[in-house]
């Protein structure tokens, strides 16, 4: 049954992000063409902003499904009620917080960001970017966490899947009719409504919550300390935009925008197949089946170290050729920036590599003890980009995130083998030093090819070229280092597809 269930929820959760990262494409470049660089940054700048109280239901959301495992585990609808209470007040007063934050950034931003299109129109655009999620705090935010922990998360992907092309058709007939960026913006918050709604009535058919239970004792542990921990994530992940906001130029923002848009749709479809092992690490922490535990996280850490160092090792060899392609034609700003690429994509990696490290964290519900850490990163990354930003500008931001990431994702990996897993540090030693040889030696045969005329077919026959490039290199490093790894993976395989073939 859980074999099933992880198929099922990496299956939908994989179809929506390949939807996604798809759709994801095709917007950008239509604002781009029909508004213009400054344009497209400062709505990539305003949804930074939004996203540092939006993101909060992140933080709080972890600590909800770890308080989900044991209760969903035993079948204890009562404790179960408890908790989707205790979540749905939280989230409903995050929604007043939200309100008020929009107000403010209405009337601030225009005047601290670095822009010339008027208080009016940015303030509008302000307030149709943030109805979404405002109104998805009344719509019960809550459920999708209940999904997530009950293994059940393709619910929730499914219903990602029909909004994403809905949303995207609506705003490109409306982009092709001159429909202004305003009208754009809140056509897609409408349309994203219907997800939270769609998951508020099959909870209700599906689950027995009783949503007037009353407790004395909070349901919820360490509800606050994983709100801090998240803040400091938030920061972590999403400084770079807000600094080039203030201490840089909309150009620069929306140059970075286009960069992330691509490193953030190879992440998200990499992290999409991944969904499902936290409800699972949870199940085994919460039933305390510890050998079970340890032989799964052994190949849960080699398999995403392994993917990260291929997959990012092509991005950082193939995103600037793509970036070449996507803006050709576009000259309002310098959308060729090859150092900056590989420092954000290095930057990125580091955030897949401390997955494994972080997911065990947060299914044994260690907020409080590994906060610190967060918040040590995210004052490292605000440190280096502002004191880098206004000399090395988009280097610099690159840099700051990569310092932290690092930071944080070797603070984990220690932290894991001493408290959890129990084993020596020359194993995470050795699995990073693959990882580095690995990607130095992708990268420097990478940057050997080149796109001799930019289009999207002379991309995709160079990104092949480096796929295989990149296969041989990661396939032949983990025969010599990890052997018995492969062996058992090919079997692996080898037997699902000898049952299939039957």
């Amino acid at each position: 049954m859980r074999n099933k269930l992880l198929a099922k929820n990496t299956v939908a959760s994989l179809i929506a992000q390949i939807t996604t990262l798809i759709c994801g494409f095709i917007l950008p470049r239509l604002f781009l063409q029909h508004f213009g660089s400054e344009v497209n940054g400062l709505v990539n700048s305003i949804v930074q902003f939004l996203s540092v109280i939006s993101f909060l239901e992140l933080g709080v959301g972890a600590v909800v499904e770890s308080s989900l495992y044991k209760p969903l585990a035993e079948k204890d609808n009562q404790q179960i009620s408890k908790v989707m209470v205790s979540a749905n007040k939280f989230f409903q007063r995050l929604a007043q917080i939200l309100f008020i934050y929009v107000l403010i950034l209405m009337l601030v931003y225009p005047l601290i960001a670095n822009q010339n299109l008027g208080f009016l129109y940015t303030a509008t655009l302000i307030a149709a970017i943030s109805i979404s999620s405002f109104a998805q705090y009344y719509f019960g935010i809550a459920n999708a966490l209940l999904l997530n922990a009950d293994q059940r998360g393709y619910i929730q992907y499914n219903a990602q899947t029909v909004t994403v092309v809905l949303n995207t058709a609506v705003c490109a007939v409306m982009i092709s009719m001159n429909g202004t960026i305003q009208m754009v913006k809140l056509a897609t918050s409408l349309i994203y409504l219907a997800r939270p709604l769609a998951l508020h009535f099959y909870v209700k058919r599906h689950y027995q919550i009783d949503w007037k239970i009353k407790y004395t004792e909070e349901p919820i542990k360490q509800k606050w300390n994983g709100v801090a921990q998240h803040i400091a994530a938030v920061v972590l992940d999403g400084t770079d935009t807000i600094v080039l906001t203030v201490f840089s130029t909309l150009s620069n923002v929306s140059i970075y925008s286009v960069y992330f848009l691509v490193i953030k749709g190879v992440k998200t479809l990499f992290l999409s197949m991944t969904n499902g092992i936290q409800a699972l690490i949870g199940e085994l922490w919460a039933k305390q089946e510890l050998e079970k535990l340890k032989g799964f996280f052994a190949w849960v850490e080699w398999v995403i170290h392994t993917g990260t160092t291929y997959v990012f090792s092509c991005t950082a060899a193939l995103i600037v050729p793509f970036v070449q392609v996507y803006t050709f034609g576009i000259n309002d700003a310098n959308y060729i920036q090859p150092v900056f690429a590989v420092l954000l994509t290095l930057a990125n990696a580091m955030h897949c590599l401390r997955l494994p490290y972080n997911i065990m964290v947060l299914a044994a519900g260690h907020y409080r003890q590994t906060q610190k850490n967060y918040i040590v990163a995210a004052i490292l990354n605000i440190l280096v980009s502002i004191l880098t930003v206004k000399v090395w500008g988009l280097i610099g931001v690159a840099i700051g995130t990569l310092v932290a990431m690092t930071y944080q994702t070797m603070w984990l990996a220690v932290y894991d083998s001493r408290h959890f897993i129990f084993w020596s540090l020359k194993n995470v030693t050795k699995q990073f030093a693959i990882d580095t040889l690995s990607a130095a030696l992708i990268i420097v045969f990478g940057s050997q090819m080149s796109l001799k005329e930019p289009s999207y077919i002379n991309w995709i026959f160079m990104a092949v070229n480096v796929a295989v490039m990149a296969l041989v290199v990661v396939v032949g490093m983990n025969l010599v280092f990890y052997k018995n790894r492969v062996k058992q993976l090919a079997n692996r395989l080898w037997r699902k597809l000898s049952l299939i073939h039957i």
